[in-house]
């Protein structure tokens, strides 16, 4: 109702999951997108329509310094809560829209204290750095469930993880990033 009543804001398309957004035809400058959506949710979503080339504008219920800090390391080039009056909703679609980034004034804090700016892997798991040693190993998805032995969709969804927790997204960044971390080289000893 916001965007419709905005002044050179127009809603080209809508849709209850990510999977439905995939189905849209219509091309927008800016995505609102909620982050408890049916299927894909969360910083995977986020993730999801960043990665097809999408700019993401957060507008969700779940405000808690975690989500925020999630879904900005997966690509959201804003975030508002679903508190936010329509003032600050147009102003944030517009300054996304120009290129710039929007996070409302009551949760930027939670993105300036946030550590992991120092340290963006510090939430990682013990088997998430495994698979990143692993990959960083050059090891193909594949050989990682095989040397772990777990099935090929959880080396998939360690990888979802570790690229929502740490904002690098293609195998040459998280390599880089398991140099950084000094656990690229560790791969698995072999009986």
């Amino acid at each position: 109702m916001t965007v419709e009543q905005a002044d050179n804001l127009e809603v080209v398309g809508e849709a209850t999951s990510i999977e439905e957004f995939d189905q849209l035809e219509a091309h927008a400058d800016v995505v609102l997108l909620d982050l408890h959506l049916p299927g894909i949710e969360g910083a995977a979503g986020v993730s999801h329509v960043c990665g097809q080339g999408n700019c993401a504008l957060v507008v969700s219920a779940a405000g808690s310094p975690e989500d925020v800090i999630d879904a900005v390391a997966a690509g959201a080039a804003g975030y508002l809560t679903k508190e936010s009056d329509a003032e600050e909703i147009t102003l944030a679609i517009r300054t996304v829209a120009a290129g710039d980034s929007y996070v409302s004034p009551t949760l930027a804090s939670y993105l300036l204290r946030a550590d992991n700016r120092k340290d963006p892997a510090y939430k990682l798991t013990k088997r998430e750095r495994e698979v990143l040693a692993l990959l960083a190993a050059g090891e193909s998805d594949v050989d990682i469930a095989t040397q772990l032995f777990i099935a090929q969709t959880t080396v998939h969804s360690h990888l979802d993880r570790i690229r929502n927790k740490t904002g690098s997204r293609r195998r040459a960044e998280l390599t880089n990033l398991a140099h950084q971390l000094g656990i690229a080289g560790r791969g698995l000893k072999k009986a």
